[in-house]
């Protein structure tokens, strides 16, 4: 692997497509290839709320919007919906989001990798930040703990490594699939289909 100084910033986005569907991240950002759906129009709309807007201060606390972020050490590079700036020297990273807390983590880990790029623009320490959801119009707290670190760090490793072997995973059918805006062109369906047809040619040959 080479070293973190050299490889290309990759986009923090990225690790939500990623840990959500690794053939999702590579249609992506290796094949260059999207569509929109629903989902993925109610976030466009929500992420353009979150940027729109001067910064402000509010009671003695700076809000920052659409700040650019970038990390030497991952090779990161993405844009932050709002970064709080408290007068204690607390720094609170906020991502907007559509719908509602998820079982996953995808969008702690997104998070969690602005946080990483922040601590090391600024030089601080980061020990938490919130995760605002269209749907539920309220703000989830993500404590950036050991545990987060680590998952987010890993992450970050695997999507260098998916990019740099230019390999598109194949497909494969999960109920998750019915959400995503790249369905048609992923087509799992047929790729499960071309599956068994191999499987049954195979055990044809062996008779």
């Amino acid at each position: 692997m080479q070293p973190a100084e050299v490889r290309e910033p990759l986009p923090i986005s990225a690790l939500n497509h990623l840990l959500y569907c690794e053939r999702r991240a590579a249609l992506v950002h290796l094949e260059q290839v999207w569509a929109e759906n629903q989902f993925t129009a109610e976030g466009n709309v929500l992420h353009e709320t979150a940027h729109s807007g001067a910064d402000e201060t509010q009671r003695g606390m700076r809000i920052t919007r659409a700040l650019p972020l970038v990390s030497v050490i991952h090779a990161m590079s993405g844009e932050a919906d709002v970064v709080e700036f408290h007068k204690n020297g607390t720094v609170v990273p906020v991502e907007y989001k559509r719908g509602k807390p998820k079982l996953h983590r995808a969008d702690e880990v997104q998070l969690c990798a602005q946080a990483l790029c922040l601590e090391e623009m600024l030089n601080v320490t980061i020990s938490s930040g919130s995760l605002f959801y269209g749907e539920t119009r309220r703000r989830t707290a993500v404590a950036f703990d050991e545990e987060l670190r680590t998952v987010t760090v890993r992450a970050i490793e695997r999507l260098h490594e998916l990019i740099a072997s230019r390999v598109t995973p194949l497909a494969v059918r999960e109920k998750k699939c019915d959400k995503c805006s790249l369905l048609e062109i992923c087509m799992p369906n047929a790729m499960r289909f071309k599956r068994g047809v191999r499987v049954w040619f195979l055990s044809q040959l062996s008779h």
